[in-house]
């Protein structure tokens, strides 16, 4: 049997997933940005015709399941697993959601690291011949998220530029054995890294160090250097996160500048009023799934090093007056299944 690890904190797969198909489901003003003609479905409502905002991103995250399914032709029974989750306190969005899918389920809490972990997890799950398919979500809901870690929208509390708005959307996809491609090839997993901020609205200042580190740790794993990927994508580091690692790149022997970007940079416009960009799980998750995705089917791209980060806080560790831990998880999906692997 190939090894599977390599260095401190990587996976190679030796049975390399494969991506089957993705699903999003969107909010109003995400389907405004730039990336609106991939989304699947973008709903007009923030309640989208239920009686709670709660209740609208479970529907959102159900609905985005039932579409992947219907894409891939796969009924539930043909899943083994699903891993979800959201920044939901007890994982409500995701479980919820689960309890119209009759499907064995992990929910998971990386923060907005969520959709990178499921990835991880499910690969394990599907290269140890543990699942033949999987499912693989995420969702955040700008409103649920306000009500839970800052203020009641109705205040219209003005925010600072480096803060950031959480993007209404779940994505989903299916990994399994045998497919076409493209294939997850390898998994870095983060440690938490806490860099001593403790401002709720700077949260790239803080998850940037967990993302440089991750993305090191991958470079030194591997033995890739940066142009190994077509583009190295971070999950919702927005404008001013992005920018800092960058620096913190460079200060480790990496220049990433002509193959960097963000998702939480990528889903809005630059005059949406969004502040430093977009955050949450479903952040990196509908921006993968609706926009990367394709892009990697079509040949556009070959490699992608996707990236997703999140800040591990919540309303209680913040009132304590808590600094603010993070962690990044990285995974390397590839068009082609990579040659001497399988």
């Amino acid at each position: 049997m190939a090894e599977k690890r390599v260095g401190r904190n990587t996976i190679i797969f030796s049975q390399c997933p494969s991506f089957v198909a993705t699903a999003t489901t969107v909010g109003k003003k995400e389907g405004e940005g730039p990336l609106a003609k991939y989304f699947d479905q973008v709903i007009q409502d923030p309640l989208y015709g239920e009686s709670t905002w709660e209740k609208a991103e479970s529907k959102m995250l159900l609905e985005a399941v039932q579409k992947v399914l219907q894409k891939a032709n796969y009924t539930f029974d043909q899943i083994h697993f699903m891993f979800s989750g959201d920044l939901l306190n007890q994982l409500t969005a995701s479980s919820f959601a689960a309890r119209e899918i009759p499907v064995p389920f992990y929910g998971l809490f990386g923060a907005c690291s969520t959709f990178t972990e499921g990835l991880a997890l499910g690969g394990m799950a599907v290269d140890g011949g543990f699942a033949q398919r999987v499912l693989v979500g995420a969702s955040s809901h700008y409103q649920t998220a306000e009500r839970q870690f800052r203020y009641p929208t109705e205040l219209g509390v003005q925010k600072p530029p480096t803060a950031q708005r959480t993007v209404t959307a779940a994505g989903v996809v299916i990994l399994e054995q045998g497919g076409p491609g493209p294939y997850l090839t390898a998994a870095t997993i983060g440690r938490v890294i806490d860099m001593g901020i403790n401002d709720p609205m700077d949260m790239g200042s803080a998850m940037a160090p967990a993302a440089v580190h991750t993305i090191v740790q991958h470079f030194q794993d591997t033995g890739r250097k940066p142009d190994y990927y077509d583009v190295i994508v971070t999950g919702d580091l927005a404008s001013v996160g992005k920018n800092l690692a960058e620096d913190l790149l460079k200060k480790e022997g990496y220049d990433v500048t002509d193959r960097y970007t963000d998702c939480g940079i990528l889903i809005y416009k630059p005059d949406a009023d969004t502040q430093a960009g977009g955050s949450g799980c479903g952040c990196s998750a509908a921006v993968f799934c609706s926009y990367f995705y394709p892009l990697l089917q079509e040949g556009k791209y070959q490699r992608i090093l996707l990236v997703s980060t999140g800040a591990l806080m919540s309303p209680t560790s913040y009132q304590q007056g808590e600094t603010i831990p993070a962690i990044a998880h990285a995974v390397a999906v590839e068009r082609d299944y990579p040659d001497g692997v399988g």
